[in-house]
């Protein structure tokens, strides 16, 4: 069995208003940094997976995030998965 760090990113679908993200936009141009925009606030989930191979993994973590870490109606998320190497006993 193998150990997976999986890295996911969620954010809000592109059609909805990501509130949030326009009060951080105000701040930042109130700050005179009108060359940032277009903010998307998100979160972002780190968690280890055990598996016998990354397909395996990635299906483990697809179904979390369509289950539990995600609202499906409201929410993307992208998933980055990293094999985690043995560790050299101390």
């Amino acid at each position: 069995m193998k150990t997976y760090t999986a890295s996911i990113t969620v954010t809000l679908r592109r059609a909805i208003l990501d509130v949030q993200g326009k009060a951080v936009e105000n701040a930042l141009h109130s700050l005179h940094m009108p060359a940032l925009g277009n903010v998307r606030i998100g979160k972002h989930i780190e968690l280890d997976v055990q598996a016998p191979d990354r397909e395996s993994a990635n299906d483990l973590v697809m179904d979390a995030c369509k289950k539990l870490l995600s609202n499906p109606v409201m929410e993307d998320f992208s998933i980055h998965l990293e094999e985690k190497s043995a560790g050299v006993p101390a």
